[in-house]
């Protein structure tokens, strides 16, 4: 079998799949991977290995990630066999098992791999095969009480780059602006002693940044926790440099990703932690918006909701994991709340900011689930007018705690109930859309076609609709992704809003 010659020739695909929490840790692959001397190509059909980032949270995502896998394969142009890897969570979650049952990867890396990627993949692509990975619960990695795992040696943690890296002290970085950090360069964001963090993939105005990994909750359907690892804190000084950089690569909007956001600071001795960060990041020269994604309602301090409200800069967008609503049924699933605690928290949102948006996860078919369990959530969806509403059906996940309670439903009921939770969710943000015709919204620009600007209104996260701006032709080529339009809605269809532009923010 022929493979390509040497690193230095060779190029690398990297195909990520997921969440946004994936897409920063393949941009820490794409810096590893560059610093090693691979060229990074966008088409696999040219590459001379393919590292597939993997999903491994639900049974739809790992059966697309094995699909990916299998197609990666093949010859390359000069008819060398073609690298497949497996990294991420699926290959973090299975290793050994994902790789004798997918016999088309020629590696299965797991997380501890990404520090020397690079090299692993140079005697990946030279015809070595290493050992797959074999999984562990990353939960038992690090300490179990939160505040000793800061600086504990854990294994790798994807996205986080090194600990402590910045030589600026968080009280130092809100002082100043972008102007006084380091300049990293055009392609890669280089730390002394690291020459990696990041490396963009895309070249968007929107990035993720992340602020934490893992989760010391225990919610009864959810194995995140077993391979993503126990919740730590990414340190402050590092996420504001990170952000400093990213805006320095043109970046205009933050999303914050992590898995579970209101834990932050748990570990670092200080309830205020995720507060001072968005009052620090607020201050980062160029960033024009801030999101905060993966919200926990049970932890969500009025604290943290009043500064999310008061910084300009924080987006009045509240993602929200609800999961049910149902007190009977959350307790089941080893959750909290219900109804009347989740329609409070946003009747307080609401009353300080009337248009902002609201989103949320719910899982139907949860085993146990009542017909009074599927009302209560409906009628809780009903009443909270949520602007964007993500609808599952419940799934066992290998070693969960739900995969072996009693009152499992047969698939097809799961359907069924899930079929009806999205009509009445798809009818309820149409509903919240419409009311928003005739408001004023600040669009930022993602893409520009003639005289329509595409892009996200501040109620809009990533996944949850757009706003297109109908431009003025004085304005044709004026406008490019990362301006900022002040617009007026004109229009919606379903939870996309149409506008037209009344004035530009910021070109």
């Amino acid at each position: 079998m022929a493979y390509a010659a040497t690193v230095g020739t060779a190029r690398v695909a990297l195909v990520t799949l997921g969440c946004a929490r994936n897409e920063v840790d393949s941009e820490e692959l794409a810096g590893r991977l560059a610093a090693g001397g691979f060229q990074l190509v966008d088409d696999a059909q040219v590459a001379d290995a393919v590292v597939v980032n993997t999903c491994g949270f639900i049974d739809a995502a790992k059966r697309e990630s094995i699909d990916v896998l299998m197609d990666a394969g093949g010859r390359t142009p000069s008819g060398a066999h073609r690298a497949v890897v497996a990294v991420g969570c699926m290959a973090e979650r299975y290793g050994e098992q994902l790789a004798a049952e997918l016999p088309e990867a020629d590696a299965v890396l797991g997380f501890d791999a990404y520090p020397d990627i690079a090299a692993r993949l140079a005697a990946i692509v030279a015809g070595e095969r290493p050992a797959s990975h074999a999984p562990r619960d990353r939960r038992s990695l690090l300490p179990l009480t939160p505040v000793a795992r800061q600086g504990a040696a854990g294994g790798h943690v994807p996205g986080h780059g090194p600990a402590g890296s910045h030589p600026l002290a968080l009280g130092e970085a809100t002082e100043v602006g972008v102007a006084t950090l380091p300049r990293p360069g055009a392609a890669a964001l280089h730390v002394e002693g690291h020459p990696w963090i990041r490396r963009r993939i895309s070249s968007g105005p929107v990035a993720s940044l992340k602020i934490a990994s893992g989760c010391d909750r225990r919610c009864a359907f959810c194995a995140i926790p077993s391979f993503r690892g126990a919740f730590v804190s990414r340190p402050a000084a590092d996420v504001v440099a990170e952000a400093a950089w990213l805006a320095d690569q043109g970046v205009r909007e933050l999303v914050l990703v992590s898995e579970n956001s209101t834990s932050y600071g748990k570990d670092l001795a200080d309830p205020r932690a995720l507060e001072r960060l968005l009052e620090s990041l607020a201050v980062v020269d160029s960033i024009d918006r801030i999101r905060v994604s993966y919200l926990q309602p049970a932890e969500l301090r009025p604290d943290l909701v009043a500064t999310m409200l008061d910084l300009p800069v924080v987006a009045d967008h509240f993602d929200l994991s609800f999961q049910h609503a149902s007190p009977t049924l959350l307790r089941r699933m080893r959750r909290f709340g219900g109804s009347d605690a989740f329609l409070e928290l946003i009747g307080r949102i609401r009353a300080r900011s009337p248009r902002a948006g609201i989103r949320s996860n719910v899982i139907v078919g949860f085993p146990g689930e009542q017909p009074s369990d599927l009302e209560e959530l409906r009628a809780f969806l009903a009443a909270a007018e949520l602007d964007a509403v993500g609808v599952f059906g419940y799934s066992d996940e290998e070693g969960t705690e739900a995969a072996g309670l009693d009152g499992h439903l047969d698939e097809a009921e799961i359907r069924a109930r899930v079929d009806d939770v999205a009509a009445l969710v798809d009818e309820v943000m149409a509903q919240r859309a419409e009311r928003r015709v005739g408001q004023a919204v600040e669009v930022l620009v993602e893409a520009v076609d003639g005289l329509v600007a595409e892009g996200r209104a501040e109620h809009q996260g990533p996944e949850d609709g757009s706003t297109s701006v109908r431009l003025p032709p004085e304005l044709r080529g004026g406008v490019v992704p990362g301006a900022m339009l002040r617009a007026r809605v004109v229009s919606s269809e379903g939870v996309d809003l149409h506008a037209v532009e009344v004035s530009v923010v910021r070109r």
